[in-house]
Order: structure tokens, then sequence, then C-alpha cells
């Protein structure tokens, strides 16, 4: 994912930024994980030619995303908050950071799709990047969330907890070239998600 690229990267973050400085520190261990997992595709395709293809997405979402508080991604951990705060009719909902930090959201349906859009349709080493094009900061997601939650009580930014890195934006320039974009939209996308966890909690409820 975009976590691979170095924390300073120019943005939106090329393929060719991958190994050019510094990894944000919080978030390392998991960075090099995947590059390493990058790196070992590169060396089957150069040593045995193996086909392997190496995509690079956004934060990915939708149903059956995880939205355990302690576990999940910020857009994740929001779904859980604001349903939370409408089921327990609570009249705050609290988010980390200052909410000046922007994100990119892949739905994952998009991302299926351009998986076997890449397995059809190219046949390169290079890693390609996949996203929208477009990022929202967290403070306009968490309004976006509280929006369709039909959440009505006030949000409060906790700045003593870490912003992380500010900008992770893709260049999709790469993809887009080759023919593929995203079909979802990020308010459709949030809203299909948001039904599917309150489908969920109903069931659960129920059990």
């Amino acid at each position: 994912g975009s976590c691979t690229y170095p924390k300073e990267a120019s943005q939106p973050m090329k393929e060719e930024y991958l190994l050019t400085g510094p990894l944000e520190p919080t978030s390392e261990p998991y960075s090099i994980a995947k590059i390493a997992g990058t790196r070992l595709c590169q060396a089957y395709r150069r040593q045995h030619g193996f086909n392997a293809i190496v995509g690079c997405p956004a934060t990915v979402y939708g149903p059956g995303a995880d939205t355990d508080l302690d576990t999940s991604h910020v857009l994740g951990a929001l779904i859980g908050k604001f349903y939370k705060a409408v089921w327990e009719d609570q009249k705050e909902v609290v988010v980390w950071g200052s909410g000046r930090p922007r994100r990119e959201f892949l739905y994952t349906d998009d991302f299926l799709r351009a998986s076997c859009f890449l397995m059809d349709c190219y046949n390169g080493a290079d890693m390609i990047n996949i996203g929208c094009g477009y990022d929202i900061s967290i403070k306009e997601l968490a309004f976006l969330i509280r929006e369709i939650s039909g959440f009505r009580g006030k949000i409060t930014f906790d700045r003593n907890q870490p912003d992380g890195v500010l900008r992770k934006l893709l260049d999709t320039a790469r993809i887009t070239h080759l023919g593929w974009k995203p079909k979802v939209g990020l308010k459709e996308g949030l809203k299909k998600t948001y039904q599917w966890y309150e489908k969920l909690k109903e069931r659960e409820s129920r059990q």
C-alpha cells in the first residue's frame, strides 16, 4: 500500500519514489514487509521468469473492512465510532488527531477490478499504483460519515493523538494510461460500507 513510500515523498507519489527515503516510523515494520514482497516478486521475474505483478493500492475499504477501534484504519474506525454513537445516543464523537491529514481511499470492488485488469493488460516488472486520484482530509471524512450515519452530535478532534503522515496521495498516471479507472465514488462507497456494517451489527444483536 501507500505506506511503502518514504515519509517525506513528494505528492502525488510516483512508483519510482520507492526506497528513496526514510519510512514513517510508526508503520515501518509493516512497510518493510510490503517492500520485501515487492522486491521478491521482481527478483523472481528476473531470475525465473515468474510473471508476478505488483500493485500498490491506496487504503482499501468496503464491506468486510476491519472496524475494530484498536486495529482498523481510520475509515473503519470512524464507521464503528459513528454507528456506536447513533446506537447509544451519544452527544459526541472523538476523532484522533487534528483532522488535517489527507488520505486516499479505494473501494474494495475497484481494487478487485484493477487487479484483474492488470493481470490481463500489464506484463511489466515495475510496481503499479492503484488509486482513485484524489484524497480527502480526515476532518472531511468524519463529517461525511456523520452525514451518512445520521449522527447529530458534536465532532471533537483530539490533538493529543498523533496525526501521522500529512498526505499519502498516489500518482495513478501509469494505470490510467493503460486504460483503467475506478467506478465507485467515495460517498457511494461509504454508504455501501456503512449499510453493510449496520446489517452486521443487527445480525449480531439478534444472536
